[in-house]
């Protein structure tokens, strides 16, 4: 096989999967894996890949790569809903105080607890968020507190000291919580590291933590860590993860939840 019928083949699966490992492409193509990693590098020239450990991942697929608010509530919104509608089973019963992170997942929690709830289900929660999306789902059906801050356009959520200081002051029963990536060595992860900040100080006050995360974060990391796994007590997905991240989430001591 010539050079330029691997390099489509690549730049095919890279589009399909998001990541190439050098040994699955030697075996593939029936060549050596430094052959491999030549092919690689020349790609990596163009720009069509960026090279990690083991392989490589696309060229938008960086560490601090984050999309649109806009465009992250349309992907895997099928898994998304079913993350969400299974979330609900899982809040305390009577008065409880829940503190939502921004993110699409809970966003879409938001928008259950403010549909499907009794009325007198309703009057028993506080919402607490700092996320503006989330607060537009849930006001006026529920109670809710605002956390403020500079407002972080990407993300439309309250990021900076203020809202740091006013997070440490709560404890709220249950804390429901997003990722960027979750990875069996690096944990929980975000690009941008005043998001980060604000996730870790969210696991920090919670009383539980449940983080809910779809299949096509496992086995990722971004650029800052916000949390350890053991700082979860719950994860909700719509898929069991892979043997080596299941592995790490039980020595965690994680309860794994499916959708």
């Amino acid at each position: 096989m010539f050079a330029e019928e691997r390099h489509r083949i690549v730049t095919e699966q890279l589009a399909a999967q998001g990541k190439v490992g050098v040994a699955e492409l030697s075996e593939r193509f029936g060549i050596t894996r430094e052959t491999v990693r030549r092919d690689l590098a020349q790609l990596e020239h163009v720009g069509v890949l960026r090279r990690v450990h083991g392989g490589a991942v696309a060229a938008t697929n960086t560490s601090t790569a984050e999309q649109s608010h806009t465009a992250r509530a349309t992907q895997n919104l099928g898994a998304k809903q079913c993350i969400a509608a299974k979330s609900m089973e899982l809040i305390p019963r009577g008065a409880t105080s829940i503190l939502l992170d921004a993110g699409t997942t809970t966003e879409l929690l938001a928008g259950l607890l403010a549909q499907e709830l009794t009325p007198q289900r309703r009057e028993e929660l506080l919402v607490i968020t700092h996320a503006l999306p989330i607060a537009q789902r849930v006001s006026p059906a529920l109670e809710l507190e605002l956390i403020g801050g500079r407002i972080r356009g990407l993300t439309s959520a309250a990021t900076g000291h203020h809202t740091l200081a006013q997070l440490d002051a709560l404890r709220p029963d249950i804390a429901f919580i997003g990722t960027n990536g979750i990875d069996a060595s690096f944990g929980l992860s975000t690009p941008d590291a005043l998001e980060a900040a604000v996730k870790t100080a969210i696991v920090r006050g919670a009383r539980r933590v449940v983080l809910l995360a779809d299949s096509s974060k496992f086995g990722e990391s971004t650029l800052v860590r916000f949390a350890a796994l053991s700082d979860v007590d719950t994860l909700v997905t719509e898929q069991e993860p892979n043997a080596g991240l299941l592995a790490a989430l039980e020595i965690a001591d994680v309860e794994v939840v499916l959708a």
